[in-house]
């Protein structure tokens, strides 16, 4: 009998501050069905020949399906002013056309539009602006980069294909996206499954639609 793979989901997402989500996310998904790849869990392949941002790019394009979690904590792992590796993740899920979803926390999109209003409208308008150190608000200004990115900012309206950020204010909020979307992904795989696994019957089907007799 032959196996077939679970579909895999890496979840992408700084730690600090979000365990509980996380781990709650974890569960509701490996529910579904899916493998779910995540560094707070230790259930990220893991290659010994690769450094630790490798394999997490690596992940990335291996995986069936992104989701990433765009928080005011915008992560370490990175070297001086280097882009965090959350930050690379999504941006390598973004040109490899990966199937994605994002969530966003509602102070990053607050902030985003408080300094649009106050004349800072894109990431090099705002490159001569810092966070104090501490600050709870954001940690980073480049988690509004974050969030611009996945929404596609800098396309026409018309190209934006895959833009959807989901605003989260709650962890209850963002395990409700993440459980109804996930949830609908694993009913059009097994709708795939079960009418498409035969092909015989997939012939029958086409040729009754079309007006022949099987």
């Amino acid at each position: 009998m032959i196996v077939s793979k679970r579909p895999t989901i890496l979840v992408s997402s700084t730690v600090y501050g979000i365990e509980d989500l996380l781990n709650r996310i974890y569960m509701e998904l490996t529910v579904f069905g899916y493998e779910v790849w995540m560094s707070h869990r230790g259930t990220l392949p893991v290659r010994s020949n690769r450094t630790a941002f490798e394999n997490c790019l690596a992940a990335v394009e291996d995986c069936d399906f992104f989701l990433g979690l765009i928080t005011p904590n915008y992560g370490s792992g990175r070297d001086g002013e280097d882009l965090s590796i959350t930050h690379q993740e999504l941006q390598r899920a973004i040109a490899c056309k990966k199937p994605r979803w994002v969530l966003a926390h509602q102070n990053v999109v607050f902030a985003r539009r408080f300094l649009r209003d106050l004349g800072h409208k894109n990431s090099e308008e705002r490159k001569g602006l810092r966070m104090k150190k501490g600050a709870n608000t954001l940690s980073d200004l480049r988690v509004i980069d974050m969030y611009e990115e996945a929404i596609l900012d800098t396309k026409p309206l018309v190209d934006r294909h895959g833009n959807w950020v989901q605003e989260f204010g709650t962890d209850e909020e963002a395990l409700l996206f993440a459980s109804a979307q996930f949830s609908r992904v694993q009913e059009v795989e097994l709708f795939l499954k079960e009418n498409l696994s035969d092909p015989e019957a997939v012939k029958a089907r086409t040729q009754l639609a079309g007006g022949e007799q099987p």
